[in-house]
Parts: structure tokens; sequence; C-alpha cells
């Protein structure tokens, strides 16, 4: 067999990093490409004899150099965060898409180890439409040979700060293959360290896509090494059980070592990886309906859990009624508690008081707790979010002025404005009109009172409405071209409720215009704030139904939009999109 030609290229990421790649052009009229992961400590040349072996010559096939490996730059095995890494993976198929002309829908992804588990989290967090996925001894679950090792890493890096530390696996224990244990060996590329921050972020992201794998809806083929000395087998059967595909298998290979594309009997492995995408590019793409996972489904099923009373005298009634006791007692010293109390926790004066993340309360304790308070995982969170929607609103403000559009914007549940307003403020493109609305008076009376304090009242104004009233919402005059749904669709659990808001949006915004939406497809806390937190709806429990983010996208992709951006923060917990209403 003939070996294909490489190009070698680069590609720049969201934060202005060259990463470097190879590609193998089809050799025939193409039909589609392949993406190609590696394991951690290694580079794309680990993978150069797949193009060849897994004879498609109808496919392109791509892989890069993860940053801080093989030819990219950076420290030797580190990245800012994990989060920095999957959003680099974005980035790289937006690439392809834009340089070489592949849509997600004609792209599979074939991903080893380390590699895999970026794809997995990066598949659940960012919800793309590629054809299939390949994974391969996916790294959800490292063996650490010392005891205590990952605690005792936690608390060193708490103590320290980033260091690194020095993989211990030989390559005798990767596979069978003499040549490529001989490779491995010798190669001045392979990165033998990887940063602690990285490490225990692998784990985190690990545990979060296991535990929640009903959320990834892609079709997905599962190969596992039966003979691994480096990864865990239990957790990649968790993964496959919970997975929400139509489409999931496994093999398990008896005898392979971790290294399992290039173990030395990898024709088997190669052979499974090979049909299954003939077979997932033979058929249209394939994905769940999850308009109607209000009515079935597994986030349908948690939020019913949650909103069962426990038993008063049960361990866990009790742990829960001794949580709101203690917020009982933290809303007397804590100005944020108290206003969650009076306002509810998901209302837009909390919401405000979050974004202004400045401690008050009764003396000095009642502000330790308060600051303890707005620095809980959700509330940074949420001040993340308030970021995500400022850089999201200014590149749309720049997308409207370059396509000619009329730069006005139409929040349909502002709160009190302020990501809004303090977006806007910083924008280099400022727009001609500001239309904000909300149901509550309170919000309102807010809302116009910033506006007369950051001096817009000039553009802006805000009026009370429904944000589900679609025919008041396709009503407004003139039409904007930035439509803006933040925060809102994630308290109410009915999807025909958020169908109809969408539709309103759509029949709005002008065509060509731009939607920006959020979403929560996890949560870490929920629980807690189930049972623990009161919601604006008369004090009663806030319970949420999360919506994954497939789930919400297709959502806004029936109504007419097609999404073309998104960020999410470090712990995987809020998403910010950017979306363009068709013509």
């Amino acid at each position: 067999m003939d070996q294909r030609p490489v190009q070698e290229l680069n590609f720049r990421t969201h934060d202005g990093v060259d990463l470097f790649y190879r590609r193998w052009p089809a050799v025939d009229a193409p039909r589609g490409a392949i993406v190609m992961f590696h394991r951690g400590h290694e580079h794309s040349g680990r993978m150069a004899h797949l193009p060849d072996e897994l004879d498609l010559p109808q496919f392109d096939f791509y892989a890069w150099d993860a940053r801080g490996h093989g030819r990219s730059p950076g420290a030797r095995g580190d990245s800012p965060s994990f989060a920095a890494s999957v959003r680099d993976v974005q980035t790289f198929v937006d690439h392809i898409g834009a340089r070489h002309g592949f849509a997600p829908e004609q792209i599979g992804v074939l991903a080893q180890s380390v590699g895999a588990v970026l794809i997995s989290t990066w598949v659940h967090d960012y919800a793309p439409n590629i054809r299939c996925m390949v994974l391969a001894s996916p790294a959800f679950k490292v063996k650490l040979y010392v005891p205590f090792a990952r605690p005792g890493l936690a608390l060193l890096y708490k103590l320290r700060g980033n260091f690194f530390v020095n993989s211990y696996v030989k390559a005798k224990f990767l596979t069978h293959d003499t040549a490529r244990q001989a490779s491995f060996d010798s190669d001045p590329l392979i990165t033998r360290a990887i940063s602690a921050r990285i490490l225990l972020a692998l784990y985190d992201n690990a545990e979060r896509v296991v535990a929640d794998a009903a959320a990834i809806v892609v079709p997905t083929q599962l190969l596992v090494s039966g003979a691994d000395w480096v990864v865990h087998l239990k957790p990649q059967q968790e993964f496959l059980q919970r997975l929400g595909a139509m489409t999931k298998e496994i093999h398990v290979l008896p005898g392979f070592y971790h290294d399992t594309l290039g173990e030395r009997d990898r024709i088997t492995a190669v052979a499974k990886a090979r049909a299954f995408v003939l077979r997932m590019f033979a058929q249209p793409l394939e994905r769940p309906d999850l308009t109607r996972a209000h009515q079935s489904g597994y986030t349908r099923d948690e939020a019913e859990r949650l909103a069962q009373p426990l038993p008063a005298l049960s361990p866990r009634g009790l742990y829960w009624a001794a949580t709101r006791a203690a917020m009982r007692a933290g809303g007397a010293l804590s100005e944020g508690v108290k206003l969650g109390h009076a306002t509810g926790f998901d209302s837009g004066s909390t919401l405000d008081y979050v974004y202004r993340n400045e401690a008050h309360g009764a003396g000095p304790l009642g502000r330790m707790v308060d600051r303890n308070y707005l620095d809980s995982i959700g509330w940074r969170g949420i001040r993340q979010r308030k970021l995500h929607l400022e850089q999201l609103l200014q590149r749309a403000l720049a997308r409207a002025e370059t396509d000619g559009l009329p730069l006005r914007v139409l929040d349909i549940a502002a709160g009190h404005g302020r990501y809004v307003l303090e977006a806007l403020g910083g924008a280099s493109v400022r727009p001609q009109s500001i239309l904000l609305r909300d149901y509550s008076d309170i919000n309102v009376g807010a809302g116009r009172a910033l506006i007369a304090a950051k001096g817009l009242s000039d553009i802006a104004r805000f009026e009370r409405a429904d944000a589900f009233d679609a025919a008041s919402i396709a009503a407004v005059t003139p039409r904007p071209s930035i439509g803006i749904v933040s925060g809102l669709y994630e308290l109410f659990a009915d999807n025909d409720m958020v169908a109809r808001s969408l539709g309103g949006l759509a029949l709005a915004i002008l065509p060509g215009g731009y939607l920006i939406y959020t979403g929560q497809p996890w949560h870490p806390q929920l629980e807690l704030i189930a049972r623990a937190l009161t919601s604006h709806r008369g004090g009663a429990a806030w319970v949420m139904r999360r919506r994954t983010q497939a789930e919400m996208d297709q959502l806004v992709a029936a109504a007419g939009f097609e999404k073309l951006e998104q960020r999410i923060d470090e712990w995987g917990i809020f998403t910010v999109s950017l979306a363009r209403r068709k013509s």
C-alpha cells in the first residue's frame, strides 16, 4: 500500500496560539473527514500509520499536536486549563470547516486515551453535530499505583500551585509491538511530563462526563484494551451503559495493552473502527429527538426525584433540614443570603447582587459569610457566564455591522439589565437602540435606574413584558438584529414554553440577525439548590430540570436558528451560544 502524502499545517486557536497539525488528503473524491486525537504525552506523528491502515480513501484525515505536545507550543504537558484544551478542539473543528470545507456532519472523530476524554468532554459540553466517534481506551480513570496519589496531588497543587509529574509508564506496558516500543523510547517529541493542573482536571472532567454520559447522543464505538496497565475498565463500561446515543457499541480486545491503535495485533481494532465509520457515513446523521425531553428522559426523572420530599427523620432528611436551618441563620448575617430568601435565589435581584460581587453583611462575620456565599461554584460560574455574554454580544454587534444590519438589541428577560448595559458600554460598536424587557416590576424599576446611571437613556428603554408571550415578542418594533435570552429557560422545565418563546424571537429578529442564548447542561449542586434554596415563585423550592446542550441546541434549531459559536466555564456548568437566524 502506498503511503498517503501528508501536509504539515498550523491553525490559530481561540487565544491566538498557533497549533501544529497534519493533514492526509483523500485519495478519491472526498465524502468526509476523520479527525484524530492522540494519547497523553504523544503527538500526531504517533497516529500517522492510521490513515493508511484504516483504508478509507474517500476521507481526509487530520491529527493535531495538542497544546504543550509535539510541535505545538506551550510548556510540555500543560495547558492554561483542561477547558482551554476542550475549546481548542472546537476551534480545530471550526478551522477544518473554514479552510478545508468539512461541516461537522461530515466529520468522524477517532481519539485515544487522554484524547478520548478530551473528545468526550467536548461532545458533552459543546454538542457538535459530528457524524460519529471512536474512542480507544479512554482514560476515564488512570491507574495510580501510589496510595492516596490523587488527594496528595490536589493538596500539593493547592499549596504550591502548578507543578509537573512524570509518567511512570514504560513502552513495554503500552504495546506488544516492539517497533512501536522502540520508537516511543527514542522519540524526542514524546512528552513525559504532565502538569498537576491538567492531571487533576482530567480526573474531574472524566468523572463528570462518565456520570452524565446520557447527555451524549453522538453514535459511539468504544475500543477497550483487555490487558490495560494504564486505565481502569469499569468507568469505560459505565460510560457506554449510560450513553444517550442511539447507536453505541463496545469491543473488548483480549490481551491488548493501552495503546489500542498501536498494538501489535491492531488490525482487529482498526477493522472494527473502519466498519463503524463506514456504517455511520452510509446513513443520515443520527440523533434522538430531544425536544420532548421534558416529558420523558433522564433529566426529567432527575428533577422529579429532587422534587420528592425526603422522610423527615431519615439521615438525608435530617441533613437537608440542618442545611436549610443554616441558610436561615446565614440570612441574619449575609446580605446576599437575606436577599435570596426575600426575592428568590433565582431572581433578577439575586443575579444582580452576584454580578456586583461585593460582600455585605452584619459586621466582619457577616461579610465573611457573604463572601463565602458569593464564592460558591455556582455563583462563580454565573459571573463567568456574564463575561461570556459580554464577549458574544460584542461579537454579534461586530457581525451585524459587517452584515449591514441595523444595530438594534432586544433582551426578553433582562433582570436588572446589568450584563447587557455593561457589555454595550465596553463595545467598540454602539447600538442604535436597546430594548430590555422583564416580567418583574422590581427588575423593571431597577433596570430603568441603571439605564439612567449608565447615561444610556438616549438609546435604551426598559418595559414590562412576558418572555413567553410569543405574539408580544414578535410585535416588537423596530425589529432587532440581535436577540438575547439569558438565564431564563433554565428556570422552566417545559420545552413547549421555551419553543413558544423562541418562536417569538424568530419572528422578531431580522433575517440574518443573531440570537444569544444560555444553557445549564450540568451543575454540581443540583440537590443543594433543590433542597435548601427557594425560588422567585412564591418561595417554592428551586428545583431545576437540566437541559443538555444537545437538547437546547435542538430547540434553537427548530425555531430557525443556526448555531455559530459557544462558550462554557471551566467547570462545565453554564454555556453561552451565538446563533444566526436563517434567512
